[in-house]
């Protein structure tokens, strides 16, 4: 009997089990494949933060979710439709973002006495035989056992079949949404190539999930989610970090910079370092330092050596990078920061999100130490704030720290990406002789922008000094002055503050001009705040929302901004930084609502915090 089809607009589902299961593999071809279709699609990897957590305990849950629609879309979702439990521990910390009356897909025997022990059941309990998921669609499959079924003809031990089951849970699923399972199978072939067994077990197993779902009489419905109505062009998934990776080479293609990245391996920025490693075509070298300071010590070299010098890390490795920040705001030369953030402090939480280094950002260095700040607030966002990093950074002669964060970093989402002929160039001006009324060189000479020349180690008669003494105006001579310190310290921010010259006017992301509530956000709050502020605006509520891409300078215009609403409201991924700084230059009674637990704001959160203020 054929299984009817239903239409839905709009599903989100969270696959979840121990981390060895294979969750994250499973989210992504499934996201891979809704990309395909050409649904809108927002995803949120959720890491253990232990490598290796004992199996089957609450700490090793590893989880993936993704939200695709017909509609368009800004976050990975509130709460789930579908929660895919491999395991007792999965179920447990889970549940509580399922939606009520929600499906729950549990392998059955992720649920014997052991696993229920592991994830502090108490004895005797078991939540698929008890009224816990009461109010909640339940299909109990014993995955585990129906994945070695398939696989009964196949001569590997159990546990190499074992690690199959979450393709039989993807091609279930591929089954239950009307999935063509083309893309996964080829993905498949091109990674275990040389491994056919491993190959045979795992495009079987997803084979069977798939039949399976033509088996089973529990489900009355397939579902369907048609396309999204998206702008035209072409499209492509993409994460965080990739499109920070891709942005930075598009910047050096378009200055003409080689790119060298030096750095040191940090979660959750290391996939920078991946990605960048592989397009050696494009003359980008890559050197994995023994530490974070000699990470961003050799980037200030390749800089100064007249390459596109980059340093990537978290919050732990920007504190042990900021001595060297100061050097290179000393020599005013360009590196980009880039900081994957993290939630802290120490090593804190290191797989979990938060927005909590803008303070140090803007502080956390030796003396006077100013340096420009900019914000990705989506994945696909990534790209272009990493070239807006390095066009600032060569066009002002500074250091540049560029702030994403683990929810970003990780998440994915379709992105309309440019071609190269749409990207505007980058100048770069070496200093590379005297001029004509120039009887000798001034390396801290400037221009209209106090911007002082590059000049690349080896030119004749450009020869001057670094380090990080105090230089005097000018000649760049270490000098003990105290006018003179004075002096620098006030021209060096001033170069800084002047980059608002420079940089593009706030805008209102959506909203009227003038109302009851202004959201200002900036980074990965983008999703939550545009989607409750819509909500609210749908209503007829005055609620406004502005996204901030520079964080230092501030847009000119900014302050007359927040001055045209009755009340500001910050959401934050911290304990009120970016609140604190607008406090501070603009004596505006701003409003925080803050969120510290290694996960992104919600909708409805920020929904009724905005009420609350109307």
């Amino acid at each position: 009997m054929s299984i009817p089809t239903q239409i839905v607009e709009d599903v989100v589902i969270k696959f979840a089990g121990d981390s060895g299961d294979g969750m994250q593999l499973t989210g992504s071809q499934f996201t891979n494949n809704t990309a395909l279709i050409g649904n809108d699609l927002s995803t949120f990897p959720d890491f253990p933060a232990e490598i290796r957590a004992p199996q089957g305990t609450v700490p090793g849950v590893s989880g993936y979710q993704v939200h695709f629609s017909s509609n368009k879309i800004y976050t990975p979702g509130d709460t789930c439709d579908v929660l895919v439990a491999m395991n007792a521990a999965a179920l447990k910390v889970n549940l509580k973002f399922l939606k009520q009356n929600g499906v729950i897909i549990a392998d059955t025997s992720g649920f014997d006495t052991k696993n229920l022990r592991l994830a502090k059941y108490a004895d005797g309990e078991n939540p698929l035989e008890n009224d816990t998921l009461k109010g909640y669609k339940l299909h109990q499959m014993d995955i585990t056992k129906l994945t070695r079924e398939a696989l009964k003809d196949i001569q590997m031990g159990v546990k190499e079949k074992d690690r199959a089951k979450n393709m039989f849970v993807l091609g279930f699923l591929y089954w239950l949404y009307n999935r063509d399972m083309t893309n996964t199978i080829q993905f498949l072939q091109d990674k275990f190539s040389k491994k056919p067994d491993i190959l045979e077990s795992n495009i079987r197993s997803l084979k069977a999930g798939y039949n399976y779902g033509d088996t089973v009489e529990a489900f009355q419905n397939r579902y369907k989610v048609e396309k999204a109505k998206l702008t035209s062009g072409k499209y492509r998934g993409i994460t965080g970090n990739t499109a920070l990776a891709y942005g930075l080479i598009a910047a050096s293609v378009k200055s003409s910079l080689p790119l060298f990245l030096g750095t040191y391996p940090i979660t959750p920025a290391s996939d920078i370092l991946h990605e960048l490693s592989q397009h050696k075509n494009f003359g980008i070298r890559t050197f994995q330092a023994e530490d974070e300071i000699a990470g961003i010590a050799a980037a200030i070299g390749a800089s100064y050596g007249g390459s596109l010098g980059v340093t990537t890390t978290s919050g732990p490795g920007m504190a042990l990078k900021t001595e060297a920040m100061g050097l290179a705001v000393m020599l005013e030369i360009p590196l980009v920061i880039v900081n994957v953030q993290r939630g802290g402090p120490s090593t804190g939480l290191p797989t979990k999100t938060e927005q909590s280094d803008l303070l140090q950002a803007y502080y956390g260095r030796n003396g006077e130490c100013p340096m420009p700040i900019v914000a990705a607030s989506t994945p696909s966002d990534c790209f272009d704030a990493a070239f807006e990093a390095v066009r600032l950074s060569i066009r002002h002669m500074t250091p540049v720290i560029l702030l994403s964060d683990g929810y970003i970093a990780n998440g994915a989402e379709p992105w309309h990406f440019p071609l190269s002929s749409q990207l505007e160039t980058i100048p770069v001006q070496f200093k590379k002789e005297l001029s004509s009324n120039e009887t000798t060189f001034l390396p801290y000479g400037r221009d209209e922008k106090l911007v002082r020349p590059w000049a690349v180690p080896g030119t004749a008669g450009l020869e001057h000094r670094i380090g990080g003494l105090e230089k005097e105006d000018g000649t760049g001579n270490v000098s003990y002055d105290p006018e003179n310190h004075q002096y620098m310290v006030k021209l060096r921010q001033e170069k800084i503050d002047r980059i608002a010259d420079y940089i593009p006017e706030q805008t209102i992301d959506s909203g009227p001009e003038k109302g009851d509530v202004l959201v200002l956000g900036w980074g990965s709050t983008y999703g939550s705040i545009k989607s409750a502020v819509t909500h609210l605006q749908s209503q007829g509520k005055s609620v406004a929302h502005a996204h901030l891409r520079h964080l230092r300078p501030f847009p000119k215009n900014l302050e007359t901004i927040l001055r045209n609403y009755k009340a500001v409201l910050v959401p934050e991924i911290n304990n009120g930084q970016l609140i604190k700084i607008i406090r501070d230059q603009f004596l505006i009674d701003a409003k925080g609502f803050h969120k510290i637990k290694g996960t992104p704001i919600t909708t409805i959160e920020l929904v009724e915090a905005i009420e609350a203020l109307i």
